[in-house]
């Protein structure tokens, strides 16, 4: 998985009628700022308002998931959403002028396709991945649904599908590795039974539903004054079901689990509206809309939890936003007092820095040399130090400014810092900057628990 956030280079469009709405749109991806997010735009309602893709704005999942937020409502979000999934785009502005993205081929092939052309590009920022700290779980045991999310840190899916079908036995997916969606996943299409067509119609669905975007599989044999009813309701000529697969026009499969594939992607996008990309393994028997969200929602519920108690996660396995190397060139301390040996986050607003205390640090020769502590100055220059990182981030050429430390407030020391200690320091700004005056609270962590804070403010001071 990306490391870094990515948006698309330039803006590209395409155009295709509704599943549901059966209104034709014009759909256009366009690059978006690091920490934007993923969010549409109604062009064709007044004030072209902005509606986030976010689970708290879900207003239906009647074989497809809605979205409302300010005014704009979206249809069938879930085909985009999971090409953003797969291609691992964090950051993207989708303008439609209608309520509902084109619907396609009923996949989300011709989505990842534009967007490949829309040239995805790497953005200076980490990205803010939800790793699960404990399973969570939706069952619906009337409908025999079971969802689960386990702690994981990487990101996969298991899929399970059974229906009461002559034609489609259970069928199982799985995706371990995130770049198997465009491959595997990406061109599996949408589905529906037979029996299901009518009642979908009456109830104001499907209006730009056709055999060539979605797959219409047989629960049973059907008479031949059975099918010229559906050829009716449909609006086709004529229309005939496969005796061997089932399949209505006998349509080709692109995989014999295709549907299964689908039911994959369609949990892929329904768990981007958590609004960060999440590392779990996720399991799904029998999911559809309505359990996907109720799942989401559980998921974000935790993440909110857990983004209260604000302690920051170091993952050893993922590069640094910023080595020692990049530090050196932009901070001016050398040793003995160059003391952050990574930066693992940094947007506009925060930092994360990394200190590993060993035994051979200087200070330990003379402070408390038989019962050795970390002093309470240096743990503040550190802090001091991963706050000039933030703040040098706020210049378009920091190499040219010196980040100096002005004050201090409020400074606490809550536990002791000893060699073997892996200290984390965050810093936040409490204000914009404003004439180069930074105002920042600042935390440090060993092993998840607050060792020293303080209120800090730096000035920017351009070199001579």
């Amino acid at each position: 998985m990306y490391n870094k956030q990515h948006t698309i280079t330039k803006s590209v469009s395409l155009s295709g009628v509704g599943l549901h709405t059966g209104v034709v749109a014009n759909m256009t991806f366009l690059p978006a700022p690091a920490n934007h997010g993923i969010k549409f735009q109604r062009v064709d309602l007044p004030g072209q308002p902005i509606a986030d893709a976010d689970v708290d704005y879900v207003v239906d999942t009647s074989r497809g998931t809605t979205i409302e937020h300010n005014g704009a409502r979206i249809h069938t979000v879930e085909h985009v959403l999971a090409a953003m999934v797969g291609l691992e785009i964090d950051n993207i502005l989708i303008q439609l002028d209608g309520p509902e993205p084109p619907i396609m081929d009923g996949s989300s092939i011709k989505f990842v396709e534009a967007l490949r052309d829309a040239e995805p590009i790497e953005q200076e920022a980490h990205r803010k991945f939800f790793e699960l700290p404990e399973e969570v779980r939706f069952k619906d045991l009337d409908k025999g649904i079971e969802l689960a999310a386990l702690p994981l840190n990487d990101y996969r899916i298991a899929v399970m599908v059974d229906y009461n079908s002559k034609f489609l036995s259970s069928q199982h997916a799985n995706l371990s590795h995130v770049s198997q969606f465009e491959k595997d996943f990406s061109m599996c299409r949408t589905f529906c039974f037979v029996h299901e067509l009518e009642a979908l119609y009456n109830s104001g669905l499907i209006k730009g539903g056709d055999l060539n975007n979605a797959i219409v599989i047989a629960d049973r044999d059907y008479t031949e004054a059975e099918l010229g009813h559906i050829s009716k309701v449909l609006g086709k000529p004529q229309v005939s079901i496969s005796k061997d697969a089932g399949i209505m026009n006998n349509t080709s499969l692109h995989y014999s689990n295709e549907m299964a594939r689908h039911k994959l992607l369609d949990v892929m996008g329904d768990l981007a509206l958590v609004g960060r990309p999440i590392k779990a393994q996720i399991l799904a028997s029998r999911p559809g809309h309505a359990s996907n969200i109720e799942l989401a929602k559980k998921i974000k519920k935790l993440m909110l939890e857990a983004e209260k108690n604000n302690v920051p996660v170091y993952d050893q396995k993922q590069p640094p936003i910023f080595s020692h190397q990049r530090i050196y060139e932009l901070l001016p301390h050398r040793y003995p007092f160059q003391m952050i040996d990574k930066i693992i986050y940094l947007d506009d607003n925060s930092v994360i820095g990394v200190k590993n205390v060993t035994m051979n640090e200087n200070y330990f020769m003379g402070h408390f040399p038989n019962n050795p502590v970390m002093p309470g100055v240096m743990q503040i220059e550190a802090m001091a130090q991963t706050g000039g990182i933030l703040v040098l981030s706020s210049v378009p050429d920091p190499e040219n400014y010196w980040p100096y430390l002005v004050g201090i407030e409020n400074c606490r020391f809550r536990k002791s810092v000893i060699p073997g200690d892996t200290v984390i320091f965050k810093c936040e700004l409490t204000a914009p900057i404003r004439r180069g005056i930074a105002k920042m609270m600042g935390k440090a962590y060993v092993s998840g628990q607050v060792v020293c804070e303080a209120e800090m403010t730096a000035s920017l001071v351009k070199k001579s």
